[in-house]
């Protein structure tokens, strides 16, 4: 990317577990990017470079990757916490809702569970806390096998998104004194969430 007289400029790109970067590799790469843009505060930092390098650990046997998008955004989220140099308007916090025709809408599907969906996505959410707190979505991605689109489905999987990523931002925050150390430490116990339909984090 071009150097940008006015404010900095902030690059990603994905690494998949292995062989070399291709197209989907560069789809999460502009995916990452749109999602975390919107917390940045890049004019501090005029013509300057903000690289963020994301290596994907694993490679999902199916065409549902948006969990591991999701992973890839709250660890970028969390490596722009960690680093402390880059400011910040907010923190970005990403989950993947999945729906099988047997279950319904399922958080977090597992690989497994992936193999059964008949729609999902990725949300991310953008929450500030202070003067001019807020919640707000910064990224979507939807869509379904059949190709339809349905309003009522997609705002119900975009709300259990939202109350999830709320336990993801929360967890972000527990792990806020411990960046830094070199002794390891735990997330927060794995939260579910009580629906009508199963949901699992």
């Amino acid at each position: 990317m071009a150097e940008q007289a006015s404010q900095a400029t902030f690059e990603v790109s994905t690494r998949p577990a292995s062989h070399v970067p291709a197209t989907e590799a560069k789809s999460h790469a502009l995916a990452i990017r749109s999602a975390l843009l919107p917390s940045l505060i890049l004019n501090n930092h005029p013509r300057s470079l903000i690289q963020l390098v994301v290596q994907a650990l694993v490679s999902p046997r199916t065409q549902w990757k948006d969990p591991l998008l999701a992973s890839m955004i709250n660890a970028s989220s969390l490596a722009l916490m960690n680093a402390g140099s880059v400011p910040m308007r907010g923190v970005v916090c990403a989950v993947a809702i999945g729906r099988s025709p047997d279950i319904g809408l399922i958080v977090d599907p597992s690989e497994e569970e992936c193999v059964e969906l008949n729609a999902g996505g990725c949300f991310a959410f953008l929450f500030a806390e202070g003067i001019g707190s807020c919640i707000e979505s910064v990224w979507t991605t939807w869509r379904s096998k059949s190709g339809t689109f349905d309003e009522k489905d997609f705002n119900h999987a975009r709300s259990l998104a939202k109350s999830a990523a709320q336990t993801v931002y929360t967890t972000f925050k527990s792990s806020v004194p411990y960046m830094g150390m070199i002794e390891p430490f735990e997330f927060a116990a794995k939260t579910c969430f009580e629906s009508d339909d199963k949901m699992e984090i």
